[in-house]
């Protein structure tokens, strides 16, 4: 175990907080902001000391709203500061593999947001650098971290449905449908790799292989119906080269059978529906949005002679971050408890939170490799 492993692992298992920094802390309603800000305070354990942006002018002002002393305008300052243990790189896609690798560079850990590259080559790129540092790593893949999915996959473990027959989810993407938003521009450009294919379908593609186990035999098929978006501001079409429909098909370890379909927009039905089916009985998860990752997901369930599903609530023990609301803080509330399974990661030596070699695997799957 080398001198950066051995520091923040230590530091958790003494029950001492993990300094952490944020790589695209922003002050105007960032992912970050949005996500990792109030996850990182709600979980024991860790303390956000630092940020970074594109210019040290924006980070001042990024900092003077979040109470962080240390404001950089670059992440090579952010990685050689002290302070910080575990680096969060929170931008996007295309500049991921950049800033993992200055702070990897350091022999800090790192913490870096799904899709881990853009792209195959680089998200394998970053897991050997990671695997050759030896240092923790965690991917944003943070959906199997949510309290609603734990519970369910327990629930398949432990019989409640009986054999798995098949698993059916049907999901809403948001972005990629007829409109798009004037910061939003970016993800319609494939070339960026932050698609349907890439955010929303393998994000729920992860959580429901954490319940049901990994599919086999993964059929993708991406499709193009939508070549442009409007712009919700100027009126003006907006090329679309990403696909806005996926289809996917595949079978479960056993046997069973598993579909999916991402369309792009949203539907006035539901955005968010997955059927899991079995001998003995039926999960249903829903959602309000296609992203179970940053949604409250309802959870309900029928067995035995019950001829419908009803709701099942979540036991507490499965809550672990009671400061969030899963309604109100739904973008941070999978964050945080990714955050705090990271933490039992690192005193027990466990690997509940995905992380770099597990993201370049996930890029194999939905690139059919």
């Amino acid at each position: 175990m080398n001198t950066a492993e051995s520091r923040i692992v230590e530091l958790a298992r003494s029950g001492k907080r993990i300094g952490v920094g944020v790589i695209g802390l922003g002050a105007h309603g960032s992912w970050a902001e949005r996500s990792h800000l109030p996850a990182l305070r709600a979980v024991p354990g860790f303390e956000l000391r630092a940020l970074s942006t594109s210019s040290k002018q924006s980070a001042e002002r990024s900092g003077q709203k979040h109470g962080v002393s240390r404001a950089f305008g670059s992440a090579a300052e952010l990685v050689a500061c002290d302070e910080v243990d575990l680096v969060v790189v929170a931008v996007k896609v295309p500049y991921h593999r950049e800033l993992v690798e200055v702070a990897l560079s350091a022999g800090k850990s790192v913490l870096c947001e799904w899709p881990l590259g853009n792209g195959l080559a680089e998200a394998e790129d970053m897991a050997r650098r990671a695997n050759d540092r030896a240092v923790p790593t965690a991917v944003g893949l943070q959906a199997r971290s949510h309290p609603a999915l734990a519970y369910a996959r327990d629930l398949v473990a432990d019989g409640y449905v009986g054999e798995v027959l098949s698993t059916t989810v049907v999901g809403s993407g948001g972005a990629w449908g007829g409109t798009v938003g004037p910061g939003d521009h970016y993800v319609l450009d494939a070339a960026n790799g932050a698609t349907l294919l890439t955010i929303p379908f393998s994000h729920t593609l992860d959580g429901l292989a954490s319940v049901l186990g990994e599919p086999e035999e993964l059929r993708i098929e991406p499709a193009s119906r939508r070549t442009s978006a409007v712009d919700t501001e100027s009126g003006q079409p907006v090329p679309m080269t990403a696909a806005d429909q996926v289809v996917a098909s595949g079978r479960l370890p056993g046997g069973a059978v598993a579909t999916f379909h991402y369309r792009g927009g949203t539907t006035r039905g539901t955005n968010f529906r997955w059927e899991i089916n079995g001998t003995e009985g039926d999960l249903v998860l829903t959602a309000p949005v296609g992203h179970p990752q940053l949604s409250p997901v309802t959870l309900e369930g029928g067995r035995a002679t019950s001829t419908e599903v009803a709701p099942l609530t979540v036991p507490d023990a499965y809550v672990r971050v009671p400061r969030l609301d899963p309604r109100a803080d739904a973008p941070a509330y999978a964050v945080a408890h990714a955050y705090r399974q990271f933490l039992d990661d690192l005193r027990e030596g466990t690997s509940g939170v995905p992380d770099f070699a597990h993201g370049a695997a996930r890029h194999r799957s939905i690139e059919g490799r």
